[in-house]
């Protein structure tokens, strides 16, 4: 009988089970993210009240979201930054402090410039929040898992959109747009009391005393890592602009073209939002199982179509399932994205990663309301939603050309 083969170390540790620690840091990255997603969604849901209270246009409607996005770019790069220097933990806990308080204040703006600076520095907050928690999240599970550990994260946001489209028709004619913004008060101090209880993950306790370089010089430190830097920036552009694009506009497209009442664009907007759960729970798998690549490709070639095709419908029942299979194709890509973040670059280096380049992508996503409006104000919103297919053409190529494979590397 021949020896058994030793398996090397590397490759034994991406079989190993998630430990406590693993589903606890999840779950902290988790329901900050969901308290994202609640946010902005129900700014989405209550820009018409919102306009008609303080007399608002609607390019100054629009740009409220514009502005919070803006603000997240800002902070998505310190803090990503300042978590990789001072701890994921310490760091995540400043930024829900900042995001909560000044969500708060929104209740209390009296004019337009008011609620843009309430919701600049909410943003601050908003963006430091996604990156650390991916990078969190990568960090506590196993490699052969890791594109799942990320669409948990990622689902914990449209679970925060979902919640927000189920309360806001129920809240909104009660407590008004002032009472909405103090909810969303309250999933901020649940992930504050989840964060409290968690320490550092073990490999950044072992990485940071042996660092020195920045981590921003880390992200272009040589040519090949240069082009991922780009090119990963590039899809997270394009991801971001076809879901702001989308969803900060769907009930507004829901209301003004097809005559449906608050209540049923809400339900209209979930089935999308579930659409978005699945595909994100479907992309984490499929870039754990087939790799990065195939997950792009797949995605991204079902987001042009869907989009597009749903744009031609007119018809209440097609609406509700092409919805839900746009929704899965629009943020199913998501899981694979951060999962290879984490991959590309190293431990000093990854919550920054995670938190420039997503959330300068959100960025340019900023933009996405703004062009929405003006093309729905010009020709229609279906027009509008027609022509953002064509952003995922963009993204097709930047994976053909230049996205690297790293499914299963062990983090550096």
């Amino acid at each position: 009988m021949s020896a058994a083969v030793p398996i090397p170390a590397e490759v034994a540790r991406t079989h190993e089970r998630v430990t406590p620690y693993g589903w606890k840091a999840l779950a902290g990255s988790v329901i900050g993210y969901s308290m994202d997603g609640f946010d902005l969604l129900i700014v989405g849901f209550m820009l018409p009240v919102i306009s008609a209270d303080l007399g608002f246009t609607k390019t100054q409607a629009g740009s409220l979201v514009s502005w919070t996005l803006l603000g997240a770019v800002a902070g998505g790069i310190t803090f990503g930054a300042l978590s990789d220097r001072f701890g994921r933990i310490r760091v995540l806990t400043w930024t829900i402090l900042v995001f909560a308080g000044f969500t708060g204040l929104c209740a209390i703006a009296r004019d337009y410039w008011e609620l843009v600076v309430f919701r600049v520095i909410a943003g601050l907050g908003l963006g430091g929040e996604f990156g650390i928690g991916m990078a969190l999240a990568a960090e506590a599970w196993p490699a052969e898992k890791r594109a799942r550990a990320s669409s948990y994260v990622a689902i914990g946001w449209q679970s925060g959109v979902l919640l927000a489209a189920l309360l806001t028709p129920a809240l909104l004619p009660r407590i008004g747009w002032r009472g909405m913004f103090v909810v969303g008060l309250l999933p901020a101090l649940v992930a504050f009391a989840v964060r409290r209880t968690l320490d550092e993950p073990e490999i950044f306790v072992q990485k940071h005393a042996k660092t020195t370089q920045s981590s921003f010089r880390l992200l272009v430190k040589d040519r090949t890592t240069t082009n991922t830097t780009v090119a990963i920036g590039a899809l997270c552009s394009v991801m971001n602009f076809g879901y702001y694009g989308i969803m900060i506009w769907m009930p507004t497209y829901l209301s003004a073209n097809l005559g449906f009442s608050l209540a049923t664009s809400a339900a209209w907007t979930s089935s999308i939002v579930l659409g978005m759960c699945l595909g994100l729970s479907l992309g984490g798998q499929v870039a754990d199982r087939l790799g990065r690549r195939p997950m792009f490709l797949v995605f991204n070639t079902g987001a042009l179509a869907s989009l597009y095709l749903y744009s031609r419908t007119t018809t209440p029942g097609t609406l509700l399932w092409m919805g839900a299979l746009m929704g899965m194709f629009v943020v199913g890509s998501l899981p694979g994205t951060c999962a290879l973040m984490s991959e590309a670059y190293p431990t000093a280096a990854r919550a920054t990663a995670q938190n420039s380049l997503f959330n300068i992508a959100r960025g340019v996503a900023s933009l996405a309301p703004l062009a929405i409006g003006a093309l729905a104000a010009k020709y229609s919103f279906r027009t509008a939603l027609a022509l953002l297919s064509s952003v995922y053409v963009f993204a097709i190529v930047i994976t053909v050309f230049f996205i690297p494979e790293l499914r299963g590397k062990q983090l550096d």
